[in-house]
């Protein structure tokens, strides 16, 4: 059996769940750059818009689905322009959020505008799960992107 060693590039933007987590949020391998389940942080790892939690650390309501989904997408811009990519070169996209519903009200005019398409060129996926890795996280996505060698 043979084996090779790919040649991947990696991309971090400095969050400390980075190192605690131990992983990197994006690598590139020849023409394919995947990025990992972003979510609506700053520069300095603080959630942007994060939604109020009850006593069981549940989302009271999903108001700020807009605006984490709106910061996600800034997030992905930042890590593709890492590698010389935009959301021109996204083929596939997976959402991950706690309520469909609430996402589903807010995705077509959060990913038109991201994308600057009425109708983006990208597969995507909207999933519902039961909990994301904060609390205060209404929604994480993960991105496909291919750059011409």
């Amino acid at each position: 059996m043979t084996t090779s060693s790919l040649n991947k590039q990696t991309a971090n933007l400095g969050v400390a769940w980075e190192n605690l987590y131990g992983y990197t949020q994006a690598v590139k391998v020849k023409d394919t750059i995947y990025i990992s389940g972003q979510l609506s942080h700053d520069r300095q790892g603080n959630l942007v818009a994060p939604a109020l939690v009850d006593e069981y650390r549940k989302p009271r309501n999903f108001d700020m689905m807009g605006e984490q989904m709106r910061q996600t997408y800034v997030n992905a811009v930042e890590l593709l322009a890492r590698f010389g990519a935009t959301l021109d070169n996204v083929v596939e996209e997976t959402l991950y959020v706690l309520d469909v519903d609430a996402a589903f009200a807010v995705a077509g005019e959060v990913r038109k505008a991201a994308y600057g398409s009425a109708q983006p060129a990208v597969a995507s996926n909207l999933i519902g799960v039961s909990r994301l890795a904060f609390p205060e996280q209404l929604i994480e996505i993960t991105f496909r992107a291919i750059v011409p060698d």
